[in-house]
């Protein structure tokens, strides 16, 4: 009976470890299977792409492999930079003020013509412009000796070469002869609008702290200077090549808003790019006094302006954290109301910054 009993155990052990090692083998299987699938996929969707592009840059008689660089973009046998729109008015106002940018001398991207003349080519629903790439990279060190001095004075250029190419675009557009305008925007409306409508249903902070935000910078707001802006001043979208600034890119969120939004909007992203990454607070101040300096080389900042940078860095970070309200970006909200308060208790050593 013990035999019967050695024997009954070792034939399950056995069966169980057989059972487990086909499983395991079928497991293993089905994984290559499904990874073959999904490389299969992706295969057929980059091959299907690549076929589309090419068929796109017929428009322009220019060959070349393309590589996906964004979402919306590719660079082109890195010469070109291909990029998609389904907003042609976007896209023809980007392009018109890139094709003045270029005859004003001011590093943007060149638009290529199409062999038609047109700055665009449509395929489908989709738009497509194509565009020199310009030299360098956005891997700039805002800390490096001269940096932000310099950061600060090619902002202050673009803003020059905004306000006067800002006649031209809402008067007349080049080459066609009809009339381009950028939205209007106005940051105080939208603090007022969406964002506190936003703040409202999800509550995602005391209405007494975000009233007392948007009021400060209420108290300034009429007296702000306004003109055309990027809207997205970040080192990503400012190219320097070994250290010299070579290129704009990236219009795609132009407006016309108060002129301090983009000097702001850079400097307090700038501390969120270092949050964790080594940024001492004394440093971020000191960023802030040479970028000012930089920026003022070019246009003086009012005192209205100093005097609002801390309410009107506050407002974006209240901004952004109406705008990441899906779970998924759960933690851009968090960070973004960390910004806030941070900046928020430091308004006294932003002003010194400003000032020294």
């Amino acid at each position: 009976m013990c035999d019967d009993k050695r024997d009954e155990m070792q034939d399950r052990m056995c069966d169980d470890k057989r059972d487990e090692v086909q499983d395991k083998m079928c497991d293993d299987k089905r994984d290559e299977v499904q990874d073959k699938m999904q490389g299969d996929k992706r295969d057929e969707i980059r091959d299907k792409m690549q076929n589309e592009i090419q068929s796109v840059l017929t428009n322009w008689d220019v060959l070349g492999t393309a590589k996906q660089i964004y979402s919306t973009a590719w660079a082109i046998s890195d010469e070109y930079v291909l990029k998609t729109y389904d907003n042609l008015e976007q896209l023809k106002k980007n392009g018109r003020m890139q094709v003045l940018l270029c005859r004003m001398g001011i590093p943007a991207a060149e638009i290529i013509q199409t062999r038609r003349g047109e700055i665009y080519a449509a395929e489908g629903s989709r738009y497509y412009t194509l565009s020199r790439k310009l030299p360098g990279n956005n891997a700039a060190d805002i800390t490096a000796d001269g940096m932000a001095e310099k950061m600060g004075e090619v902002l202050g250029s673009l803003h020059q070469a905004f306000s006067k190419c800002e006649e031209i675009l809402y008067t007349q557009s080049e080459p066609a002869n009809e009339t381009i305008s950028f939205p209007d925007c106005s940051l105080l409306e939208e603090m007022n609008g969406w964002v506190k409508e936003s703040l409202y249903r999800e509550h995602w902070m005391d209405e007494k702290n975000f009233c007392k935000a948007v009021q400060k910078l209420a108290e300034h707001y009429e007296e702000l200077p306004r003109q055309l802006i990027h809207r997205d001043v970040h080192l990503g979208n400012f190219l320097f090549d070994q250290g010299t600034f070579s290129g704009y890119i990236d219009f795609d969120l132009s407006q016309r808003n108060i002129r301090v939004f983009d000097l702001c909007y850079f400097l307090a992203g700038l501390l969120a790019a270092q949050v964790g990454n080594g940024m001492e607070e004394i440093q971020w101040y000191d960023v802030i006094s040479r970028t000012t300096a930089g920026y003022e080389s070019r246009i003086p900042l009012t005192a209205a302006e100093k005097q609002a940078v801390p309410y009107v860095m506050e407002n974006i970070e209240l901004l952004f954290a109406a705008y990441f309200n899906e779970p998924e970006t759960k933690h851009f909200r968090e960070n973004a109301l960390e910004l806030f308060w941070f900046i928020f208790k430091r308004e006294e050593q932003i002003w010194s910054a400003l000032y020294s």
